[in-house]
Parts: structure tokens; C-alpha cells; sequence
């Protein structure tokens, strides 16, 4: 396939343009009214020639907004866009054709995919972009919008492929833990893609992200779990860690000698009170340890 880039059209200023119009305009006034006064015919051979001329001159003018361009087809082929916002004049044969180059914003509909654990998750994004080459994105592909879009939900199903929904490993990313991670990879993808149509993508981020309707309620109770399993073993580990603190200082203050039976029932005890979901009891004991 033959890639066209962009390039500078010819153009003059439209207001030198109108100027040129106008001497034609007044030279063909002077030569009606000479062949009208004079009734010399023979100046209609002049007169209708130059006539014609202004009339296709007139149709070169054209007027450029800011952020936008105008790409010129002169009998099939491009000959170059004009970018720099203004009145000008161009070849009057060609074709104008307009393309804004302002920032668009893209949002896709939810769609329903896979993560890379298989589970259905609903998933939709926005994509901001600009168009910095006209020609291609006239040119190269058959409606460049239309492929934005189609690109967008390509890589956006491709992206979910790679990550899963939630991950507990903090090693790993996922869609929901590493939200920025997330983002620049789909930019990256959606670059990659649109590059051919002569597109910049300035950033694009996850609007919506959600588990599929039918497992919602599952995974939902099986994140409930993960979170109490990892709870309890914070708790664990903070416990063991207070009566390992607490059995140092009896120790090293010498405030009781425990042998090992009475050390394991004292761990057990403290264990119990510090895990425990309930509140304590504690039993006072007057007598002795034994």
C-alpha cells in the first residue's frame, strides 16, 4: 500500500487574491462598456475569455479555521494541506477537502472480555486524540474515526488479555491495583495502531471496570475472603511478635522464671486473647501457677 505524508500546498494570500479578482472584474467592466459604446464586437473575443478566467479564479478562495486544514486533491492527486488558519487563495481545479486537527475524546461502550485468569469482567475506556498528519488520515485508511473507534476496542479486549482484574501478589499488576501502569499500556497499544492513520494519541485511561454480572456476587465473596485471610495473618504476626516482646522483658527484668511448660502455657494464653475475635476474660488466679 503507498503511504502519503503530508506536505505544504501552494497558496497566496487571499487578500492579494481578491486584489487580482478585482482588476479582472474592472477590466471586464471597461471592455463591455468599450464594445457596448463603441460597438466594437470584435472586444467579445477578448471580453468572454477574460470573463471566464475570473470566474475560475474566484473559486480558489477558501477560508482555514485554527486547528484545522484543508487537503488538496487536484484531479485525483494530492498536491498538499494547508494548515496555517487564514484567507487564502489556491489552485481553483482542486478539490478542498476540511479535517479538524482539534483534540477528540473517544469514549468507548462497555464490553464484556476475559482477564488473564478467564473471568468475564465489563470493561470501557476514553481516548483522547488529535490528527497530526491530514493526509493519512484521509488517505490510508477508509474512514479514519471509524478505525479509531474499531482500533480502540481492539486493544482495549487485548489489554485485558494481559492483566488480571485484581491481583493479591503485589509483584503483579492488575487492572485494578495499577490503574496508571494500565494506562500507559493502553496508550501505547492504541499508538501502535493508529500510527497509519496519521493519529496522536495524547492519552487514554479506563472509565469503567466492573465483573461480569453472572460471577459479580462470587468473586465478590471470594474478595471478602482473600481480605480476611490477610487480615488474620497480619494479626498473627503482630501477636507473635507482642509475646515474643513480652516473654524478653519477664526475661531480661527478672521478674518471673518460667520453664518451658509454664512459657507455653503463658504463649497460648496470650495468643488467644490477642487473636481472638471476642473480647478476653481474664481469670484472676490468687494461688499459685500451678
Amino acid at each position: 500500500m503507498q503511504t502519503i505524508k503530508e506536505t505544504k500546498a501552494f497558496k497566496m494570500n487571499g487578500y492579494i487574491a481578491a486584489f487580482i479578482l478585482l482588476v479582472f472584474l474592472v477590466a471586464n467592466a471597461l471592455l463591455i462598456y468599450t464594445m457596448a459604446t463603441e460597438r466594437a464586437i470584435g472586444i467579445l473575443w477578448i471580453s468572454l475569455p477574460l470573463l471566464l478566467v475570473t470566474g475560475i479564479f474566484s473559486a480558489g478562495f477558501l477560508i482555514v479555521q485554527p486547528n484545522e486544514a484543508r487537503v488538496l486533491v487536484l484531479f485525483g492527486k494530492y498536491i498538499g494541506s494547508i494548515r496555517l488558519d487564514g484567507f487564502w487563495w489556491a489552485n481553483p481545479f482542486t478539490i478542498k477537502r476540511h479535517i479538524s486537527l482539534r483534540i477528540h475524546n473517544f469514549n468507548s461502550e462497555k464490553i464484556k472480555v476475559n482477564d488473564s485468569h478467564g473471568n468475564p469482567i465489563e470493561i470501557a475506556s476514553v481516548v483522547v486524540w488529535y490528527v497530526i498528519d491530514s493526509a493519512r488520515a484521509l488517505f490510508d485508511v477508509q474512514n479514519y474515526e471509524q478505525f479509531i473507534a474499531i482500533q480502540s476496542e481492539t486493544a482495549i479486549r487485548a489489554l485485558a488479555s494481559e492483566f488480571p482484574y485484581d491481583s493479591q501478589d503485589e509483584v503483579r499488576s492488575s487492572l485494578r491495583g495499577n490503574p496508571q501502569e494500565v494506562a500507559d499500556n493502553l496508550k501505547q497499544q492504541l499508538q501502535n495502531r493508529l500510527q497509519v492513520a496519521g493519529v496522536e494519541v495524547v492519552e487514554s485511561r479506563l472509565t469503567h471496570l466492573a465483573y461480569a454480572p453472572e460471577i459479580a456476587q462470587a468473586m465478590l465473596r471470594r474478595q471478602q475472603a482473600q481480605a480476611i485471610i490477610a487480615a488474620r495473618q497480619k494479626i498473627v504476626e503482630g501477636a507473635v511478635g507482642m509475646v515474643q516482646h513480652a516473654l524478653n522483658l519477664l526475661s531480661e527484668q527478672k521478674i518471673v522464671t518460667l520453664d518451658e511448660e509454664k512459657k507455653a502455657s503463658m504463649v497460648n494464653n496470650l495468643m488467644v486473647a490477642l487473636v481472638s475475635e471476642s473480647e478476653a476474660q481474664p481469670i484472676i488466679n490468687t494461688g499459685t501457677l500451678y
